[in-house]
């Protein structure tokens, strides 16, 4: 393996666990019905979201976009059977900025969703990841009172 990706779980009781990740973060994983706090297939959907994000963040930098908000949206329908797992993924992309290019936006999460994100590219074998993206206008900068 090129990456030392380990991540150790402990087992907290009460349907809890705490996982370490190799950075040493530590994250709290709620697999009962309590939701006191996220489950894992939660963290699935927010790990493929910030994947992508900073992605295109990125991208769009190298593009000389001037994103000056963005959002993800993660939605993800699931088997109804057991093993749950995902059958369909939207990710909505919503960008505020300046001038933004609609092209340059389509062509920094077409990068992500197929050369960069991992996680997508690791669901995607069983999951249809579709994409979609809004662009909101940023107010223009003051120039001062009138």
């Amino acid at each position: 393996m090129s990456d030392n990706n380990k991540t150790i779980l402990q087992y907290a009781g009460d349907d809890l666990f705490v996982g370490v990740s190799a950075s040493g973060h530590a994250h709290v994983l709620d697999f009962g019905g309590a939701k006191r706090a996220g489950s894992p297939v939660e963290y699935l959907l927010l790990a493929l979201g910030g994947c992508t994000g900073a992605d295109v963040v990125s991208i769009l930098r190298k593009m000389r976009q001037d994103v000056t908000g963005y959002r993800v949206e993660v939605e993800g329908r699931r088997r109804e059977e057991h093993p749950r797992a995902f059958t369909r993924i939207e990710v909505k992309h919503v960008l505020t900025g300046r001038g933004l290019d609609p092209n340059a936006v389509t062509r920094a999460i077409q990068l992500s969703a197929e050369k960069y994100c991992s996680v997508a590219a690791t669901l995607q074998p069983t999951a249809e990841i579709v994409s979609s993206f809004e662009i909101v206008e940023a107010d223009a900068p003051s120039t001062g009172p009138q």
